[in-house]
Parts: C-alpha cells; structure tokens; sequence
C-alpha cells in the first residue's frame, strides 16, 4: 500500500470526523480537501468518504452508549423512551424522502468545490443572522421535545442537501430558532446523525459496491478509526463550547473559508476541479 495514499486517507479520516458534528459542513470539506489532495478518482473517493462517515456515527453511538442502552431497555415500557424514538425517527423522514427524490441531481450539479464554498459563504452569513436574533429557550433538554419540535428540525434538515450548508448547522441553528436550547439543539442534532448518516451511508454503500474491493481495505481502516477518534473529540469539544460560546465563530470561519476558494479559483491561485 502505497504510504502517500495512507496518509491522505489519515487527513480525510480526521476530517470526516473533526467536521461531521460542527456546524462546518462535513461533507463541503471533504470534498474541497479530496480535491486539492487530488485523493482517488471520483467513484472510489465517493465510497471513502460514505465508509468513513460510519466511524464518525459510531463516535456519538460511543459518547451517548448509556443514554441508547437506557432507550433500548425501556422502549416497551418507558413512555419517554417511546417519544425520544419516535422523535428521531419523524425528523429523520422529511430529508430522506427529499433526499431519494433529488439525491441523483444534487450530486450532479452540487458536488463540486465552488458551489460548495458558495455554500460555506452562505450557510456563515445565515448562523450570523441567527445569533443575532433573541433565543427563547422552551425546550431545555432533548426529552422534553414534543413531535412537532422534532419535524421542525428535521424540516430544516432538509437544507442540509446542499453541500456546504452543514447538517449538523441546519438541525442545530433551525433547533435555536425553534425554540430549542443550545443543549438540547445540539443533542438532537447528534441523534438524529444516527439514522440519517447511517441510512445514507448503507444506501451508497450499496449502490457503488462494485467499487469495493480488497485494495481499499487498508485506506477505509485507517479512515473509519481515525474518523471514530477525531469524532468522539469533535462531539466533547463542542459540548463544552456552546456552555459558553454561541455559533458565531464557525459562522466567521465558514466565510473565511468559503471566500479563500472562491478566492483563489477566480485569480487562478488554484485549480479547483469543476
């Protein structure tokens, strides 16, 4: 195995997992650093990226163990167990009905670095128009969501389609503006990850597993463990940040971000792939 290779699966592995929970756009940066590592053709860089989002879904699985085992044990019996389920499971339905339907000409048309870092601009200038506007906070913790708490977000991740908006941004600023308290938007945001990462990661899986084969073994291990890794500090990190901080920094670097590739694609600086 080639050991340049190795490590650019190292770098999107960190990636995949430093970004997947932060209102940054996971998605956005792994495609703009797939790029400029020039890392796998398309086909196989796009089951990479799939796996890997995996080991970032069994982070928050691993930070959050007793709050599900505690879920599981009382789902028959535990009234509140029941609506934590079938909160997660409503909000998880609006994105995975529009995603079937548009998932073909999102990818077509989306999946590109500048319409991303137009994304990151964008999605920056909305989280800044958010912390800007009064927070109550109905809803303190995630159990005291009621149904039409949980679509509501799962509306707003719909947004999350669009490459470079962020999904982890889209739940967790639509919670905010919903009513949600930072904590609780957050949570949600991570177990509502659960199902919608995992049912689209199987689905591609499945759909490109003819690109799977045994010389991509060593590339998907080293970026599955280092996404898990980088994942479980990504979710404690941000924990600790939003008790003090609100999102207006990961606004400010969004459009920093943004603007850089934009900025250099338009003077030539670098050649982003279209």
């Amino acid at each position: 195995m080639d050991l340049l290779l190795l490590i650019k699966a190292l770098v999107m592995g960190l990636v995949e997992g430093l970004t997947e929970f932060l209102p940054i756009s996971s998605t956005g940066h792994l495609i703009i650093t797939g790029d400029l590592l020039n890392f796998l053709r398309k086909d196989l860089r796009e089951v990479f990226e799939i796996f890997i989002q995996l080991g970032a879904i069994l982070a928050v699985c691993w930070e959050y163990r007793h709050k599900l085992i505690h879920v599981a044990k009382g789902i028959s019996s535990d009234v509140q167990a029941r609506r934590f389920v079938f909160n997660v499971i409503l909000a998880f339905i609006p994105a995975a009905v529009l995603g079937l339907l548009l998932g073909k000409s999102i990818k077509a048309y989306l999946f590109s670095p500048m319409p991303v870092a137009s994304a990151f601009v964008v999605g920056g200038l909305i989280i800044l128009w958010a912390e800007r506007r009064k927070h109550a906070s109905r809803v303190r913790e995630v159990d005291a969501m009621t149904w039409r708490d949980a679509l509501k977000v799962g509306v707003a991740q719909c947004f999350a389609l669009i490459p470079g908006m962020s999904r982890a941004g889209a739940t967790i600023i639509g919670g905010l503006l919903f009513g949600l308290s930072r904590k609780a938007a957050t949570e949600f945001s991570f177990f509502l990850a659960i199902p919608t990462l995992t049912a689209a990661a199987l689905y591609d899986l499945y759909k490109h597993r003819s690109a799977i084969d045994a010389d991509m073994g060593g590339l998907l291990a080293v970026g599955f463990i280092m996404s898990f890794l980088s994942a479980v500090l990504a979710v404690r990190g941000l924990l600790r940040y939003i008790s003090r901080h609100d999102f207006s920094a990961f606004a400010w670097y969004r459009i920093a971000f943004g603007a850089l590739v934009l900025i250099t694609a338009y003077a030539g600086v670098a050649n982003w792939s279209r």
